[in-house]
């Protein structure tokens, strides 16, 4: 089975994080940047699935600038087998509803048009919306499973937990399909040294808007359905007891 996952690079959550002055966007320049953590489970998800299966590739994709190839690398280290970076000036700014177009165009290109399986993590660690996943999902024209605390492939099928804060449901669904997944699923594995030296030698594909056929006037701050107003640093804390 050949797994795409979905990750993003993402400012380090333990840095100053704020936006940039000019045009209100989230500043990934002034602050060091990471593999979203979330996003790790997926890619450790995937990699369990190929491993148990004894075939298959996982194909990591991202959406980002230059410094984004650095969470290709982290879960190339992990294990995945190849990367796929799609870097246009012209997505600066794009909001869910454009990241969502350019994640779905890329997966079907990177998998000739007809994904097995593409896993996400449940929500990106700045943005914190989690409605990529439906959204991509609904693009593909993939049935969606989200959430997922545990995840089961049978024979056409794939079937998930989802736990709840009174009860826990289980889900299923036809394969292709589209499955996020939560930090209850697994247990990251950190690169080893061999992966590490491996990550090296493992392709990784960019590409722009004009190899996915978008018109970048969809993407962009300008076509964004949401975007920033204003914004205030938040006050120095108090004394207290």
């Amino acid at each position: 089975m050949n797994i795409v996952v979905c990750v993003k690079y993402v400012p380090d959550a333990q840095s100053e994080r704020t936006f940039r002055e000019s045009d209100r966007t989230v500043d990934r320049e002034g602050v060091d940047g990471l593999l979203s953590e979330l996003d790790e489970y997926a890619v450790e998800e995937a990699l369990k699935i190929v491993e148990a299966r004894g075939e298959g590739e996982v194909t990591v994709l991202t959406v980002g600038p230059d410094a984004a190839a650095d969470a290709i690398k982290k879960a190339l280290q992990m294990g995945a087998h190849k990367g796929v970076h799609v870097n246009d000036a012209a997505i600066h700014g794009s909001d869910a509803v454009a990241t969502s177009l350019v994640l779905a165009e890329a997966v079907k290109k990177a998998t000739g048009g007809s994904p097995e399986l593409v896993l996400t993590g449940m929500s990106s660690t700045d943005g914190v919306m989690g409605v990529v996943p439906a959204m991509l999902a609904e693009r593909l024209g993939l049935p969606q499973v989200t959430y997922a605390s545990e995840l089961t492939l049978g024979d056409g099928t794939v079937t998930i937990r989802r736990d709840g804060d009174t009860a826990s449901e289980t889900i299923e669904a036809s394969l292709p399909a589209l499955v996020s997944v939560t930090d209850q699923i697994n247990e990251p594995r950190y690169p080893s040294f061999k992966g590490i030296m491996a990550a090296k030698k493992k392709p990784v594909e960019q590409w722009g808007l004009a190899d996915l056929g978008i018109d970048p006037s969809l993407v962009g701050l300008d076509a964004a359905w949401t975007s920033v107003v204003s914004f205030a640093k938040r006050p120095p804390r108090a004394q207290g007891q």
